[in-house]
């Protein structure tokens, strides 16, 4: 749960929106950017790229250049292990489900980045 409000606050800023996720796992006015249903695989890892680079940034109060790297690994294996039916729910809701998630947090842990807390 603590991952999808950290991975619902990083879409949310991805997109535009200035609100970060409580404790709900998606906030109550959250709307997934339509931009994802066409994304590419290219422009989903930029887009998760960005997101953990801002997320780790705040967690380690480093610059977001400072993990650029182990972020672009994060996007990069995330992606990679998403199945199908994983990679549409991201699609539709701009947030990993629990089985998506449970993968992120294993590329997080493989990448030596932060858990969100």
């Amino acid at each position: 749960m603590v991952l999808r409000s950290a991975l619902a606050a990083l879409a949310i800023g991805l997109s535009g929106t200035a609100a970060l996720a409580g404790a709900a796992s998606t906030p109550t006015n959250y709307q997934p950017d339509p931009a994802l249903k066409q994304a590419s695989r290219g422009e989903l890892t930029a887009r998760i790229r960005k997101a953990c680079a801002v997320t780790q940034a705040k967690l380690q109060n480093v610059a977001e250049s400072a993990v650029s790297s182990p972020c672009g690994c994060y996007a990069t294996r995330t992606l990679a292990s998403l199945d199908a039916s994983e990679l549409q729910a991201y699609r539709d809701t701009g947030v990993f489900n629990d089985s998506a998630r449970a993968k992120a947090l294993s590329a997080i842990d493989a990448c030596r980045l932060q858990r969100p807390v």
